[in-house]
């Protein structure tokens, strides 16, 4: 039977030949209506697996997205096909993205060979949407050969990004005092490249060093370091350092520079990977990560239907009147 216009399987059809329309389409129903692709979600899983995954985090101001044009630029300059999926704050009035990354990254509309997506955050934490890790397979199903994530640059749970990229960049400034907040944020543990953007500004030097020392002090220990028994599950050595330290490099992305240099360094670290234990940690945490998440979604989504809305509000009220305490309620609601 043919499938029906605009279904997902139709949709997948087109977008594994090409059609970008059809990508486009694909991603919007996977954010708005997961449901209704998840049980498709077998074609993406079995054709991905191709794509460089580079993840591109740290503090608002640093240039992140600048950075992202000019790397994608790069890429395409070498012949790679490139995806962006830029994870933007949602919009106070309409609950969308704010393009601020669109409007940023103007310069590469019309290239056939990039693919920009903007998604919002909608409340997600870590700086990561929610469908996030299922755009990011719908663009390596589709066949592009590098895919860059930015987040938003929120802060602390940045570090949920090490759980879905091969390779995390975190990008400094100078002039910010970002670097004793940075080791507080746990975001240099995640760093397998350090971009100290900005570089013609007074204070890169400094910035450089000041890393250099922290890497020295320990303060970026490498290696998997799972949180919960189902990720602790997935890694078969925890101590596994692999031998990694991440380089630091100087760009001045608004005009091009070390762009290249930074593209090395993460074929570079791709090599690294490919021959080292840590390469398998990382691909064993990021499906136990995700099938975390899926498990509590659909064990949330049962629960909600078998018990009801008019038990759950009773519950949250008894919470507010405190005659439960919420490891009361949740023991309640999981025997009912």
């Amino acid at each position: 039977m043919r499938p029906s216009p605009g279904s997902p399987t139709e949709l997948i059809d087109a977008a594994f030949g090409g059609n970008r329309r059809a990508l486009a389409r694909l991603i919007s129903l996977i954010e708005n209506d997961p449901a209704a692709v998840s049980a498709h979600m077998g074609r993406l899983h079995a054709a991905a697996g191709r794509a460089a995954l580079v993840g591109v985090t740290g503090s608002p101001g640093t240039g992140k997205s600048t950075l992202v044009n000019e790397v994608a630029k790069a890429y395409r300059r070498r012949g790679r096909t490139v995806g962006i999926v830029a994870v933007d704050p949602t919009s106070p009035f309409t609950g969308g993205a704010i393009l601020g990354d669109r409007i940023r990254m103007r310069d590469l509309s019309g290239d056939e060979g990039v693919f920009i997506r903007s998604m919002a955050t909608r409340g997600s934490l870590g700086g990561l949407a929610r469908a996030t890790a299922d755009v990011v397979r719908a663009l390596d199903a589709a066949g592009f050969e590098v895919i860059l994530i930015e987040t938003v640059g929120a802060g602390q749970s940045e570090v949920e990004i090490a759980r879905t990229a091969d390779t995390v960049l975190v990008v400094e400034a100078p002039g910010l005092g970002d670097e004793v907040q940075a080791i507080k944020a746990g975001i240099l543990e995640i760093a397998d490249v350090l971009v100290v953007n900005k570089a013609d500004r007074e204070g890169a030097g400094n910035t450089v060093r000041a890393l250099h020392a922290m890497l020295d002090l320990g303060a970026a220990p490498r290696g998997a370091r799972p949180h919960g028994q189902m990720l602790a599950a997935a890694v078969s050595d925890p101590h596994a350092v692999g031998g990694w330290r991440p380089p630091i490099l100087q760009t001045i992305a608004l005009e091009g520079k070390g762009t290249d240099e930074l593209i090395d360094a993460i074929e570079h670290h791709r090599s690294h990977l490919a021959v080292s234990p840590e390469g398998d940690q990382r691909r064993r945490v990021r499906a136990a990560t995700e099938l975390e998440m899926i498990l509590q979604e659909m064990l949330l989504d049962r629960l909600r239907q078998q018990v009801g809305p008019g038990r759950l509000q009773d519950t949250i009220d008894r919470i507010v009147a405190r005659e439960w305490d919420p490891y009361q309620a949740a023991r309640n609601l999981m025997e009912h």
